[in-house]
Formats: C-alpha cells, sequence, structure tokens
C-alpha cells in the first residue's frame, strides 16, 4: 500500500530550523518516483518548495527557499527529509509531501495537481 506520513513540524523562532520528514513506503526504489514537498498557508494556493527524485537525488527549489531549505533523501531509511534554515515569518504553513509516479515535465515540478499521493501534511509555525 502506498502511503506518505510526514512529521517534524512545530514552532520555531525566527530564524531557527526545523527538519521534517516524509516516510514512504509501498513502491520500488528503483522507479523514477519524485517526492516532491509543497506548502499551503492559510488563504493561499498551495506552493510548490522542493522535490526530490529517489533514483538519482535530483532536486529542485521554489524561489523562496532557495539557500534556506535542503531537500535530501536516505532510500534505506525509506525517508525524505526537509531541512528548513532561516526560517522567516513567510513560511508557515501546512507542509505537505506529496509522489508523483513519473516526472515527464521537470520544469513542472511544483504543479500540484498532476501528484498521485499526499500525506496528511506537518503544521510549521514562526513565531517569537
Amino acid at each position: 500500500q502506498l502511503q506518505l506520513v510526514e512529521s517534524g513540524g512545530g514552532l520555531v523562532q525566527p530564524g531557527g530550523s526545523l527538519r521534517l520528514s516524509c516516510a514512504f513506503s509501498g513502491f520500488s526504489l528503483n522507479a523514477p518516483v519524485t517526492i516532491t514537498w509543497f506548502r499551503q498557508a492559510p488563504g493561499k494556493e498551495r506552493e510548490g518548495v522542493s522535490c526530490v527524485r529517489l533514483s538519482d537525488g535530483i532536486t529542485y527549489y521554489g524561489e523562496p527557499v532557495k539557500g534556506r531549505f535542503v531537500v535530501s533523501r536516505d532510500n534505506a531509511k525509506s525517508t525524505v527529509y526537509l531541512q528548513m534554515n532561516s526560517l522567516k515569518p513567510e513560511d508557515p504553513a501546512v507542509y505537505y509531501c506529496a509522489l508523483l509516479d513519473y516526472l515527464a515535465d521537470e520544469s513542472r515540478w511544483n504543479r500540484a495537481i498532476q501528484y498521485d499521493l499526499w500525506g496528511q501534511g506537518t503544521q510549521v509555525t514562526v513565531s517569537s
């Protein structure tokens, strides 16, 4: 059974760091699967944050998080991580990980509609 489970959200001060985890199961690691982190703040559209392709580790980042967030995968632990550094007041949201079995157009990695499976989300709050 395909499944994604996020964890690691919480409250952090501006400038602080958090690491989110997305545990995945139910598919072969040899498949060209892409796992992407999205976020959605109240009243805003869901936004692509970063993605990683499990087979070769290729990554992409949204402009708002470049240089601050790092996505990585540990296939042995069946987990994708999102290390979030230098958190800003505009970063709070519910963060979701999502799976796409094949990313046909890498320039559109952040199009949420094409993703097949979503986790339940984890809340990130940035406040002093």
